[in-house]
């Protein structure tokens, strides 16, 4: 019979980390757990605890910082499975995983199924003559090196590409590799993992050309089974369910999404929301159930399509995202930098997310040219952004793939305070004081609209005095609103107290709190 090694890729929740283990080893098999080493070391260690006394659960040989679209993921996946197959030799067939994901089927069912179907099973599109990918970059994607992480590091991701391109410094596809690409949920055999396994130690030339391609967990596994394996040994497609909403976010499963689920032609969905306890734990006793019988209609995207096509209201089979996005998240935080000095808060927010390595936008619903990533239209104009200001962070949230995430907004938006302090989120405040020279002030008189370059300076002088006060009134609305957790930052004070803020602000140790408080002429005009 198959006994599935599941390769478990993670970063947050370790309690719902661990009651996943100890579900999917329960019938016997094994899982090898890769825990992003960016969480928190508490964390990590929660999990070991949890599971230390299952025999069938062992840890990728190293733990590394994982970033979207780096090579960091085909790598922590890489060692999640040479620890698996070191550690459960009778292991026969592997099955990549996330947090997110959760079992549609029994166990007797899934091993059923492996055994009935000798075969490797992985999406495998010809990279070149495929239309998977619909929009943006295809081929600049392999004939340029990607260094950077581009959500955490835009600037030098674009800079490094364009001077690239520039320079015409293309580069050369391995000349007998066939670059596929597909979805990064895969089950494959024993035998194809030790020989991808032996790829990689002889193949340094294909190592090194994956490593600085963009998205690799899209084409890396997919390039090097269809090299290995012969075709007829090759089910092109994924035992995992998953669907994308029309703003091309991954659709979130609710309580209500389990009769769905059991019909459809999979052996695992993704991905389930973290509050729909209620499903999770039904699909857990499915796991373990004996004689149950599945009737596969396979009809879930074709009714998705047609039901939010409609405008359907409410949560079964997925709403428009206005209707069920009107919180961001109980187990998510949202990071708030207020400061009327727009460049002081988009200096310590690049550098937070190049020292943190947390996402963050500045200014998203203040400055109308703020980059944001493509989200179906909702993110287009700051009316938009505004009216569907709940909806917009929760598709960020997904998007980045995160629980926390740090936005700037300006003094007077204090509306939107009071409504992300109102959700069930978590929200945390960091309000920067600055000092206000009268020249700052008349630049900022003629940035809004108040003075131009033909206005007498006498009238200027009479304005100073009403945009001030109305600075202060803006500082004092914030402070009067009494949000919790909200801290104050001021220009002139020591570095130590910088830390300390900066520190509880953002749950970091002292030496990147160090590191942020340093940032150089932070309060600069």
């Amino acid at each position: 019979m198959a006994k599935i090694a599941f390769i478990l890729l993670c970063h947050k929740d370790p309690e719902a980390i661990v009651k996943q283990a100890q579900m999917l080893t329960a019938a016997g098999d094994y899982i090898s757990i890769h825990f992003d080493a960016r969480a928190k070391k508490e964390y990590f260690q929660l999990i070991q605890d949890g599971l230390a006394d299952n025999p069938n659960v062992a840890y990728a040989t190293k733990r590394i910082k994982c970033g979207w679209g780096e090579w960091s993921l085909v790598e922590a996946t890489l060692y999640a499975v040479e620890a698996a197959v070191e550690a459960f030799p009778r292991a026969t067939h592997f099955y990549m995983l996330s947090g997110d994901c959760q079992p549609i089927k029994t166990a007797d069912y899934i091993h059923d199924y492996l055994d009935d179907n000798d075969c490797d099973v992985i999406e495998s599109f010809d990279f070149i003559e495929s239309d998977w990918i619909k929009t943006g970059m295809k081929m600049d994607r392999l004939i340029y090196r990607h260094w950077f992480n581009e959500r955490t590091q835009k600037r030098r991701f674009y800079a490094s590409y364009n001077l690239q391109k520039r320079l015409g410094l293309t580069r050369e596809i391995p000349p007998d590799i066939q670059v596929q690409i597909g979805s990064q949920w895969w089950c494959l055999r024993r035998q194809t993992i030790e020989a991808v396994l032996e790829f990689t130690r002889k193949r340094k030339d294909v190592m090194r050309f994956f490593r600085t391609t963009w998205i690799p967990d899209e084409t890396f596994f997919q390039t090097i089974v269809r090299h290995l394996v012969p075709e007829r040994e090759i089910r092109t497609r994924t035992l995992t369910f998953l669907m994308f909403t029309d703003y091309g976010m991954p659709l979130t499963f609710y309580n209500d999404h389990y009769d769905l689920l059991l019909s459809q032609d999979y052996l695992f969905a993704r991905k389930i929301s973290p509050e729909a306890l209620d499903l999770k734990q039904r699909l857990a006793d499915l796991f373990t159930a004996k004689d149950v019988r599945f009737q596969i209609s396979a009809e879930g995207p074709s009714l998705f399509k047609f039901l939010t096509g409609r405008g359907r209201i409410g949560r079964r089979f997925a709403s428009r995202f206005w209707e069920t996005e009107s919180t961001l998240g109980r187990d998510r935080e949202l990071l708030i930098i207020v400061c009327k000095k727009w460049h002081v808060a988009k200096r310590l927010t690049e550098n937070i997310a190049q020292t943190t390595g947390l996402a963050a936008i500045a200014y998203l619903f203040n400055e109308e040219s703020t980059p944001l990533p493509d989200l179906g239209g909702i993110q287009a104009t700051l009316g938009k952004r505004t009216r569907h200001r709940r909806a917009l962070m929760r598709m960020l949230f997904d998007y980045f793939d995160t629980n926390r995430l740090v936005i700037c907004l300006d003094p007077s938006s204090v509306d939107l305070l009071y409504d992300f302090f109102g959700d069930r989120s978590g929200t945390r405040l960091l309000e920067l004081e600055c000092k206000f020279s009268d020249e700052y002030l008349v630049g900022h008189a003629s940035r809004i609209g108040l003075a131009g370059s033909q206005t007498p300076a006498e009238t200027i002088q009479r304005l100073l005095p009403t945009i001030r006060q109305d600075i202060v009134l803006e500082g004092d609305r914030i402070r009067d609103a009494n949000f919790e957790n909200h801290v104050r930052m001021r220009e002139g004070d020591d570095v130590a107290d910088h830390v300390a803020v900066l520190k509880e602000f953002l749950s970091i140790n002292d030496e990147a709190a160090e590191k942020l408080a340093k940032t150089q002429h932070l309060f600069a005009d």
